[in-house]
């Protein structure tokens, strides 16, 4: 026989309070997505057939490059949380689902990290 109140033995099951932070990120991510995706799309297309020197003249310029970073910090920031919600509901071993969790915030770190020196080596001519 169980003495707890049906208080207690609900207490500590609700809510973390983070799934709506994750909610509005996800969307605010999304919505920072559409105009950096036209610019890259941009991007891509004038650069197309270009030289290297070429290429690094444009992403030198400091609207450009500020552009490409934060085009490279929204999409991956938003991949992880993305990945973050299908790990989160389709796996269901507690242990695989914090070991995939903290791949993707890794990986999608990495990503992140290599694309940002990456662009800004290109941006200061290095």
């Amino acid at each position: 026989m169980d003495m707890q109140t049906p208080f207690a033995r609900i207490s500590g099951l609700g809510s973390a309070r983070k799934g709506t932070e994750h909610f509005w990120f996800q969307r605010l991510t999304a919505l920072a997505n559409v105009p950096l995706s036209l610019f890259l799309l941009w991007f891509v297309i004038r650069l197309a057939g270009a030289d290297k020197a070429e290429m690094m003249g444009t992403v030198s310029n400091p609207l450009v490059a500020g552009l490409l970073v934060l085009a490279i910090i929204s999409i991956t920031w938003h991949m992880r949380l993305g990945l973050q919600v299908v790990i989160e509901d389709y796996i269901h071993g507690e242990a695989l689902k914090l070991a995939l969790i903290i791949f993707n915030l890794f990986f999608t770190f990495g990503i992140a990290v290599v694309s940002v020196v990456s662009t800004l080596m290109l941006a200061f001519g290095g």
